[in-house]
């Protein structure tokens, strides 16, 4: 396909410069958004072993509820309860003190309760570990802390990111159309590495397109949805509310004429057949909104939730309130929002989709480091070409800042998320707040990798994946510690979901092992004209093209 080669300039300046400007931050939220996708392995492998109370049927739930409820007014704003026994839930009914909000309580209790043998109340409360929760936090702000009104400012930042993601997939594809189907598979191995590193990101961006333009249109709506929504009630809805009628009585009504769990759970089922129910979350019990969201899944259904669907439920009268978020009940815009969800969390599928999820959020990772790797090496070109004949090119500041900038700011996010999660078992019996510790520990392996970047420039690439590929070791040998030195007070779950974090941890450690191992030999003995050079370029040293343009970091 021919296209002008004045429109090809615009668009491979469109699609440089909106790269740069959105790409390390993309790079963190692809990267957490990958771990995401496994958030209760996760948080499965870095809790203790819990003492679960007794899982109840809904004929127990029935006479557990009335009862809590009578002790612990805290319960009345908010509870839950869980249906099904599974590795991560400690107890059938859980609330917590306090209001809900977007902000992550760090500090707050869970009240967790169930009934006994002899069927009486036992309560406890716990400091939950929140750690699937800061790593979704940080898959949504890309670590940018600070509130704008009552949302995270990170995510707004991501929302603008989002857009220039948008607009550098468009010009890239662009781009790549004189050549797209002579090179569209080409993978050019050689001395000269920069071809390579090319096809690679070119392959990466083509193959996975649609999932690309799905993420970032999805990064857009969330980020902005209260605006879209108050959007969509002026413009289609207009003073009806946009997710199904919740009308709200003169009169707060009473938590002592609740219907039974059991008669909810019943009618969840008849509204949603095909479907399992998992949860039931109780919110405004005293308030003129009483409601009940019920968790239902269906492994082939494309959900609202990243994992399940949703239906709204009256707690004292059992009319269904709210189908918009269950798939086959929803209506046109209720739908197309039930698909971005479901497009973005990859909540369809099962566990293959969420691997699929998983590999294609790493590849979107890969595609903002590569392209600032391409970058730089552009500008190292280009310095070659004007410096003057028998003298050394000379980087530019904004290269070697750039350069500094991502192998930093990408492999210190690495860093300090796999820091965070061994932290959370070494430090879990002397930390007062697990939780704080996870912020602690990120942001201090996060800033020094940084710190450590600007100091030695991006010629520190190697010891920044050496360090990665530590950091990942970690993961199954603390696991091997508690094994084979169970007095050292550490825990290793055998299931199958803890087992795979310490096998994905060691193949992460092998592949930023390997990494390293040609970084370094890259900064050492590679073209001394590169910012990848940890040897200073002298007068006269004209390295070859293809060692100036060979191993990329």
């Amino acid at each position: 396909m021919k296209v002008h080669s004045d429109i090809l300039r615009v668009y491979r300046s469109l699609h440089t410069w909106v790269g740069i400007c959105s790409g390390l931050l993309l790079f963190i939220g692809f990267f957490a958004g990958a771990l995401t996708m496994f958030k209760q392995p996760l948080d499965r492998w870095i809790s203790p072993p819990p003492q679960q109370m007794a899982q109840l049927d809904a004929a127990q739930l029935d006479a557990l509820v009335p009862r809590i409820l009578a002790a612990h007014p805290a319960a009345r704003h908010e509870f839950t309860l869980e249906l099904q026994r599974r590795e991560d839930v400690a107890a059938p009914m859980q609330w917590s003190e306090g209001g809900s909000g977007r902000e992550l309580a760090l500090s707050g209790n869970r009240w967790l309760a169930s009934l006994d043998a002899k069927g009486a109340v036992v309560t406890e409360a716990v400091t939950p570990s929140l750690f699937g929760d800061l790593v979704d936090m940080l898959h949504r702000t890309g670590g940018i802390p600070g509130f704008l009104a009552d949302e995270y400012l990170g995510v707004y930042v991501l929302g603008i990111a989002g857009v220039l993601y948008f607009l550098a997939l468009v010009s890239g594809v662009i781009l790549l159309l004189p050549t797209l189907v002579k090179d569209f598979f080409a993978l050019r191995p050689g001395k000269n590495n920069k071809r390579f590193w090319l096809d690679a990101h070119n392959i990466v961006g083509i193959t996975s397109l649609p999932f690309h333009i799905v993420i970032s249109l999805t990064v857009i709506v969330f980020a902005f949805h209260d605006q879209f929504y108050d959007a969509l009630n002026e413009v289609v809805y207009a003073d009806a509310p946009m997710f199904g009628p919740r009308a709200a009585t003169a009169e707060a009504y009473a938590f002592k004429d609740l219907l039974p769990p059991s008669q909810l759970i019943e009618r969840v089922r008849a509204e949603a057949p095909g479907f399992e129910v998992t949860d039931l979350l109780y919110m405004g019990l005293e308030s003129p909104r009483p409601l009940v969201r019920a968790g239902v899944y269906d492994a082939a259904a494309l959900v609202h939730g990243p994992i399940t669907g949703y239906v709204g439920i009256h707690p004292y009268t059992g009319e269904i309130t709210m189908t918009d978020m269950l798939p086959g009940k929803t209506d046109t815009w209720g739908g197309i929002v039930n698909y971005f969800f479901a497009l973005h969390f990859g909540s369809f599928g099962g566990n293959l989709v969420r691997w699929i999820y998983f590999f294609l959020g790493l590849s979107g990772a890969f595609l903002f480091y590569s392209g600032n790797l391409l970058w730089i090496e552009r500008r190292r070109k280009k310095a070659r070409r004007n410096a003057a004949a028998g003298t050394a090119p000379e980087q530019s500041r904004n290269t070697r800042w750039m350069a500094a900038a991502t192998v930093g700011i990408c492999l210190g996010s690495v860093i300090g998320v796999c820091l965070a999660l061994v932290a959370g078992k070494w430090a879990s019996a002397f930390a007062d707040n697990i939780n704080h510790t996870y912020l602690t520990v990120y942001y201090s392996g996060f800033l020094l990798a940084v710190v450590f970047s600007c100091w030695r420039g991006a010629a520190a690439a190697w010891q920044l994946l050496l360090a990665c590929a530590a950091s990942c070791a970690l993961i199954p040998l603390t696991s091997l510690a508690a094994v084979l030195l169970p007095g050292l007070g550490l825990w290793a779950h055998g299931s199958a979901a803890a087992l795979g974090v310490d096998i994905t941890g060691l193949a992460g450690a092998l592949v930023f092992a390997w990494a390293a191992r040609r970084s370094r030999r890259r900064a050492l003995g590679g073209g001394r004209d590169s910012v990848w050079s940890a040897v200073p370029a002298q007068a006269g040293d004209t390295s070859s093209e293809n060692a100036g343009e060979g191993e990329m970091a």
